[in-house]
């Protein structure tokens, strides 16, 4: 799982590690330096993959893509059928515009 620093929380971790989900998400500086505060006491840095980490701007941007059209950004839609048909159609404009 990519994410980025306002998810980098023990508890978030503990649950994808529960899961068997590997995490890749970058330690926030407070964490650092509260982590080095304490010493050997604060624990061993969790795991972070840099290389993995730099393919996340590309679900970031997916999702901003989508998120043009307005009715998906806003969520005006009452009922998720509509909302789901919206979503297949703004793929379906995306993908025709590649061809």
């Amino acid at each position: 799982m990519l994410a980025d620093k306002a998810y980098s929380a023990r508890s978030h971790r503990a649950l994808l590690r529960a899961r068997g989900i590997k995490a890749v998400i970058p330690e926030p500086s407070d964490q650092v330096r509260n982590r080095r505060r304490r010493g050997s006491r604060g624990g061993r840095p969790p795991a972070f993959d840099a290389e993995a980490y730099r393919d996340r701007n590309v679900v970031e941007r997916s999702f901003n893509t989508v998120k043009q059209w307005r009715g998906l950004a806003t969520r005006y839609d009452k009922l998720a059928i509509v909302y789901r048909g919206a979503a297949v159609l703004r793929a379906i404009t995306i993908w025709l515009r590649h061809l």
